[in-house]
């Protein structure tokens, strides 16, 4: 089992910057990716950053390319999610994720494992 918790969330206003932590424990040995995803309301999950076991590669959804940047630290089991630019339509849960496959800009196999989220809001 693998526990994530989220935390960085906020409100913001539009243009703003804002950073995400994830924090993973318990069987985080071998080699995970790990992903960022998020849920607006009304509307599905969907992939916003990916990033390889060694960091070596990153992954992002078009509406988030240029504006967020993925990174992990192994040894702390952390991962981070800067958001830049931000746009009320980034307002959502953000949800990060070990494990995974990642191509692109897409999740081409879903994370098995999942953190409870945090709320990031983002006025106009």
């Amino acid at each position: 089992q693998v526990q994530l918790v989220e935390s960085g969330g906020g409100l913001v206003q539009a243009g703003d910057s804002l950073r995400l932590f994830c924090a993973a424990s318990g069987r985080t040995s071998g080699k995970y990716a790990m992903g960022w995803f998020r849920q607006a309301p009304g509307k599905e999950r969907e992939f916003v950053a990916g990033i390889s076991y060694n960091a070596g590669s990153t992954y992002y959804a078009d509406s988030v390319k240029g504006r967020f940047t993925i990174s992990r630290d192994t040894a702390k089991n952390t991962v981070y999610l800067q958001m830049t630019s931000l746009k009320p339509e980034d307002t959502a849960v953000y949800y990060c994720a070990h494990g995974g496959i990642y191509y692109s800009s897409t999740a081409v196999k879903l994370p098995e494992y999942w953190g409870q989220g945090t709320q990031v809001t983002v006025s106009s």
